[in-house]
């Protein structure tokens, strides 16, 4: 890929992502729109809905920006969780990695890279058609003493990396105790789930339940509730909602000329693309010779070469995160934290470590990726174009009420691996080709800014795994750094240089023993909480007068949904009686 290539690719993004900023700051302003831009504050009753028209909603300002920047690590502790803070930790984390390597990188690694003449000389007076990997290390000489400098800053990024994960550990595995401390009691701490029980002749499952508890743990048995696989009454039951949803706004007027439909399952077809192929014109050709005349054309070329193949792929990598929950979901996890957390290993570990392969050959394609997929894919989070989509097409037909008004979460399973692998991108790359971390500090820029907008008015946390996600994000740092290791015993094997893989190769293993001793003193926090934490716990919670209406609701906390009554507006209208009023 050529600079003009890159160019194109980064104008492109540029715009996309300038056009989404100027659209959100308009499109959320209008009170139809506030279903997809803030329902947080709609469902919290910060916000209602006006009719008054003001000229100030078609003019797009930047006051959600300051907003965003001002929310504190506190405020977004108490309203969003956790494992929001942890999100936005890693995000932090990520910006003072590439704050440092991106100093190093473009300082110093860039010129010395410039300056070699291995692959060519650079051209400064027509710099748009040199080669990027002319930026890369791959153009200084082989045995040059200038590479000295890339071993060191191998060295130097290794430590500060590690710095910087022994404090962020230690730091959460603070803020997961001390919020353990000043949370409320919830269910699940006082639950456990008890499969594949033996019936007994004579007498029910939940009778032999019963009687085990009672006999063998008199002092801490409350109750019990059998759960039984209700999946086909839970479809019938939302089949009945959704009838009932659409027939309410007919039920005062009437229509002619019009039928209702169903529509039926929907089968795509997945094009799974050789992206990297794409990056290649001569390639092309050899697959399309007639497309050989257009791709002649220079902006068409630097198109195809710099955008389409990045775009390509993201549009792929965003079917994997759903295809992991549900593998996680028939893997045998119960809890919707446990299937996340499965899910976001999965993802983690099964692309990146793929694509890790060949990330050494691809420096040009990976850095159009980051911005394609990076700028772009963060700025559709903040305009949520499918949302809008969504809401545009379904509002006309639909007639939702307060009571229906759902608020989504943030799929953690999907964004986590995504800003993980844009650091296994940058920890690898840094020394490489330097050019990626200007690129990659836009990215983490933008996701600090947008996420934190997000937290505030579109998501609420919909389960707490406590901050868990952070072992995951530790790992794959470890992961990276590993990766770049054994990438640099090989550029300096092949460069020739004398002593460095010998002196290279005890990093790696000092950095597996430092995951080691993190392992050991941070990850039991993680698991399970210690022994002294839980009595501490157990004797406020026994100082605490609500403790006995907690446990009066206790009992009923896992009642199956699908059993409780279904409830409706009242209304006398015979019209809008439900067609299941309740399940006995």
């Amino acid at each position: 890929m050529i600079v003009s290539a890159l160019v194109t690719s980064v104008a492109i993004n540029l715009g996309l992502c300038i056009l989404f900023f100027t659209l959100y700051s308009v499109l959320r302003k209008q009170p139809s729109n506030f279903d997809v831009y803030v329902p947080r504050l709609l469902a919290d009753g910060k916000l209602k809905k006006t009719s008054h028209f003001h000229l100030e909603r078609l003019l797009p300002t930047p006051g959600w920006v300051k907003r965003a920047w001002q929310l504190s690590e506190e405020e977004l502790l108490s309203s969003s969780g956790l494992d929001a803070v942890v999100f936005m930790r890693l995000i932090i984390f990520s910006l003072r990695v590439f704050s440092v390597a991106g100093i190093i990188g473009v300082f110093v690694l860039l010129p010395v890279n410039c300056t070699g003449d291995q692959l060519q000389e650079i051209d400064f007076v027509n710099l748009t058609n040199n080669s990027l990997d002319v930026f890369s290390i791959s153009n200084l000489n082989n045995g040059s003493k200038r590479l000295w400098i890339h071993f060191s800053a191998v060295y130097i990024v290794t430590i500060f990396v590690c710095y910087l994960l022994y404090y962020e550990y230690k730091y959460i595995s603070a803020k997961r105790v001390a919020y353990f401390y000043s949370s409320k009691p919830q269910a699940h701490q006082f639950t456990i789930l008890v499969r594949s029980i033996p019936v007994s002749i004579g007498s029910s499952v939940s009778e032999s339940v019963d009687s085990f508890f009672k006999e063998y743990y008199p002092s801490t048995y409350l109750s019990h509730v059998v759960v039984h696989r209700t999946n086909k009454l839970r479809d019938l039951i939302l089949d009945a909602q959704k009838l009932y949803k659409r027939l309410l706004p007919l039920a005062n007027r009437t229509k002619s000329g019009q039928r209702l439909s169903v529509m039926g399952k929907k089968l795509e077809l997945l094009l799974c693309p050789s992206t990297l192929g794409l990056a290649n014109l001569s390639q092309l050709e050899i697959w399309f010779p007639f497309l050989k005349s257009i791709l002649t054309i220079t902006f068409v070329s630097e198109v195809i070469t710099g955008y389409l193949p990045s775009l390509i792929l993201q549009l792929f990598l965003k079917l994997v995160p759903p295809i992991m929950k549900f593998f996680s979901s028939i893997q045998g996890y119960i809890s919707n934290s446990e299937i996340e957390k499965s899910a976001c290993n999965k993802v983690l570990w099964n692309i990146p470590a793929k694509l890790a392969v060949v990330v050494p050959a691809q420096a040009s394609f990976f850095i159009a990726y980051v911005v394609t997929s990076g700028w772009t894919s963060t700025s559709t989070e903040l305009f949520r174009i499918i949302p809008l989509i969504c809401c545009l097409i379904t509002k006309p037909f639909t007639q939702r009420t307060d009571d229906e008004f759902e608020v989504p979460s943030l799929p953690y399973h999907r964004d986590i691996p995504r800003v993980l692998f844009f650091g296994l991108l940058g920890i690898t790359y840094f020394f490489l080709a330097p050019l990626i971390l200007p690129f990659l500090l836009v990215y983490f820029c933008l996701a600090y800014i947008i996420y934190r907008n997000q937290f505030i008015n579109v998501y609420a946390p919909n389960n707490e795994t406590g901050g868990k996600f952070w072992p995951i994000v530790h790992n794959s740092m470890i992961f990276s750094l590993v990766l770049m290791h054994a990438i640099a015993v090989g550029i300096f094997t092949l460069k020739k240089l004398p002593l460095a893989p010998t002196i290279i190769f005890p990093l790696p293993i000092l950095t597996l023993l430092f995951n080691e001793y993190c392992r050991k003193r941070f990850l039991p926090i993680f698991i399970a909480f210690s022994a002294e934490s839980l009595i501490k716990k157990d004797r406020e919670d026994s100082n605490d007068a609500t403790m006995a209406e907690f446990f009066d609701n206790l009992a009923t906390a896992y009642q199956d949904p699908a059993l409780l009554p279904i409830q409706y507006s009242a209304n006398p209208d015979s019209r809008r009686t439900p067609l299941l009023s309740s399940i006995v």
